[in-house]
């Protein structure tokens, strides 16, 4: 299959525009091989999932992006407590705004959305 330069692309590239829409859409974690992100081979998944979380609300990255990286930390084996350390953790560098905008995201894919809904 050939991209919009005349270049051969292998098969696993090539991804219909709609299909890497949908995708960037939800933050699908395959596109991290795309993109060339690949898992540290020497930190421990669950630590390396922490580390994304505090990269995504440093770079005030939008809230799907934020819900996946907790997604990956709960899958790899995160606490709610390292996840909100892992917030924590983060404020002396980014500053309490950055912190307080990722809060929502990340609360509610903790699963504490009617908590937040009471406030």
């Amino acid at each position: 299959m050939t991209d919009t330069t005349g270049s051969e692309r292998p098969d696993e590239l090539t991804i219909d525009p709609r299909e890497l829409l949908i995708r960037l859409c939800i933050d699908d974690p395959r596109l991290r091989y795309r993109f060339g992100e690949h898992p540290s081979t020497v930190l421990d998944s669950r630590t390396a999932a922490l580390v994304r979380m505090a990269a995504l609300i440093a770079a005030a990255a939008p809230p799907s992006s934020l819900r996946a990286g907790v997604d990956d930390a709960i899958a790899s084996g995160a606490s709610t407590a390292e996840i909100v350390g892992a917030l924590e953790a983060v404020v002396a560098i980014t500053g309490l705004p950055r912190a307080v905008a990722a809060a929502p995201a990340i609360a509610a894919t903790l699963g504490f959305d009617d908590e937040l809904a009471d406030q």
